[in-house]
Formats: C-alpha cells, structure tokens, sequence
C-alpha cells in the first residue's frame, strides 16, 4: 500500500521540539527562581558540545569533543535561565566552571527521582546517531534506570515517504 499522502509544509517536528524544550527551560526556570531543587529531584542534562553557543573550559570540550552529560543535584551555583539557554556553576574534578548550554543542543533531559524523560534531536547537529561519551563528572547520583510505564517521552520525527 502506497502513502499517497502529501509532505506537510508546516513544521510540526520543529514545532513540537521547541516546545518540549520549553519544558526543560520552565523546569530549569523554578529551580532558579526556588533558589534550589525541590524534594529530590535532580536532572541528568545532555548536550551537543559543538553546538553554537555553547561555552565550556576547553579542557572539558577536549574530553567531551561530541556530547557532554550533566548532572544538577547537590553542587552546582548560579543557575540562570534565558529564553534560549541557560548557565550553571559545576565543579568537574574540584575545579569549578561555569558551562552555558542553549536549548537547541540539549538532546536529554531526565529527572531519575520521578522517572520523566524527555529526548530530542539536536537542532543543527548532524545525527548521525548517538556516540558514546563519559559519564559526568560532578556530582552524579545513581543511575535510576527507567522502567515499562514511566513517563518517558521520545520525539521520533521519521518523514513518511
């Protein structure tokens, strides 16, 4: 059977993965104005590393040359949020630095103390599929694996052709 239908000329893809960045942006936006995390929430933050607009120390982006893993839990300062990205203090092998990450190249967002989950392409990044990288180096909780039935959401956005 033939899909006869037509390509959309509207970008629905684009359209949902901004919104669902503005998920992490209002997430990140009432811890900052909370002035810490609440409960035990925490996140687990990826991003592309070569992304425009990201800002980490250079040894940082030789290590993580593709994608880098954060993690926001009990050690991290100055969490500020704009529309289009956001800065946070961390410290990575006692040393601290301040890293600014836009929105468009996070590509994970996870809060492991209630099992939400979001996903996405990174927005002019190559995918060409995800490459392994180190695990994070500040402060990383245990990793909480998700089980059947959390409230995972992948955005898959495949043309039909």
């Amino acid at each position: 059977m033939a899909d006869d239908s037509p390509e959309s000329l509207i970008p629905y893809d684009e359209i949902v993965q901004e919104a669902l960045r503005d998920v992490v942006g209002r997430v990140l936006s009432s811890v900052e104005k909370g002035g810490s995390l609440p409960g035990g929430h925490h996140f687990y933050i990826t991003f592309r590393t070569r992304m425009p607009g990201v800002e980490i120390p250079k040894h940082l982006a030789q290590r993580f040359p593709d994608e880098m893993t954060i993690v926001i839990q009990h050690r991290y300062w100055d969490l500020h949020v704009a529309p289009d990205h956001f800065t946070v203090g961390l410290s990575f092998g006692g040393v601290p630095a301040t890293l600014r990450v836009p929105f468009a190249s996070v590509t994970d967002f996870v809060d492991p103390a209630v099992d939400f989950s979001l996903k996405f392409q990174a927005n002019g990044a190559e995918n060409d599929g995800a490459e392994d990288h180190d695990d994070a180096e500040n402060d990383a909780p245990a990793v909480v694996p998700v089980e059947d039935g959390s409230n995972v959401v992948s955005v898959d956005f495949t043309r039909k052709k």
